[in-house]
């Protein structure tokens, strides 16, 4: 079965207002028998968003739309593919008890969900490690060496496996390699075999599934599937339950590099 798990939607403030009806309708032409629309939740009321335009999440009062609008495709599309809504939930250290009360409000809406890890805590203040080149290599400079940033990303990724978020906690782990996004930027290469083995072992340990996401071959500075394939191949013979996602902001990007990703499935 054909399934696109990890698509954004015109409620993206950093993406595009292409409406929902040409993601689905490309997905039916293509032949997807489901997809998931996971808009990127509203962040922590008391969360300084440090990017520019602080649009990394959707505002907190569209969010009624935003499930009325996929209740209605729901309906609309349902002799011809299975819709189901979703958000992308931030996981930020620190934060965790504004994410437990957050899906214990809104968890009964979502059908299928992900979790993933974009902001890194250093020194009581946080960056959004894919932004940006420039932000990437600065926050490097900050904390020390881009190992100790690995470090220190495949920790908070692990504490997001880890933790308790209730119920309604997503059964699925977005990008598990974003810090690879701008690797081709670095001097050197690091070595983090061991740390992403570790991360998708817990992972089965948790019951969790992979977000094979194909945007990094897509990334200049990435040229590598979130995770590369190798590690979706090891997630497979761990028993981790994958699931493909385009991570699309806009019409053009939805089921990017399926074909290559489709082999490791």
């Amino acid at each position: 079965m054909k399934k696109d798990g990890h698509i954004h939607t015109p409620y993206c403030p950093h993406g595009t207002l292409d409406p929902f009806h040409l993601y689905i309708e490309k997905a039916i032409q293509n032949g997807f028998h489901e997809i998931t629309f996971t808009e990127h939740a509203p962040l922590p009321i008391n969360f300084t968003d440090p990017t520019p335009d602080k649009d990394s999440g959707m505002d907190f009062n569209q969010l009624e739309s935003y499930f009325t609008d996929l209740n209605r495709l729901k309906k609309q599309y349902e002799k011809d593919i299975v819709i189901s809504t979703g958000l992308e939930i931030d996981f930020i250290s620190g934060f965790e008890q504004n994410t437990i009360s957050f899906l214990n409000t809104y968890g009964m809406y979502l059908d299928d969900s992900i979790l993933s890890v974009h902001f890194l805590p250093f020194q009581n203040t946080y960056t959004c490690i894919d932004y940006s080149k420039s932000t990437f290599l600065e926050f490097v400079k900050h904390v020390g060496s881009q190992d100790a940033v690995y470090k220190l990303y495949y920790k908070t990724l692990m504490d997001s496996i880890t933790s308790p978020l209730g119920i309604y906690k997503p059964k699925r782990i977005g990008h598990i390699t974003l810090v690879h996004k701008f690797q081709h930027a670095l001097p050197e290469k690091v070595d983090d075999h061991q740390e992403i083995i570790s991360i998708l072992s817990e992972m089965k340990n948790q019951q969790l599934q992979l977000d094979a996401n194909s945007a990094g071959l897509a990334k200049p500075y990435c040229l590598e599937s979130y995770p590369a394939t190798p590690y979706i191949q090891l997630a497979k013979q761990l028993e981790v339950p994958v699931v493909f996602g385009s991570d699309a902001h806009n019409v053009e990007d939805l089921h990017q590099f399926y074909n290559e990703v489709k082999l490791y499935l």
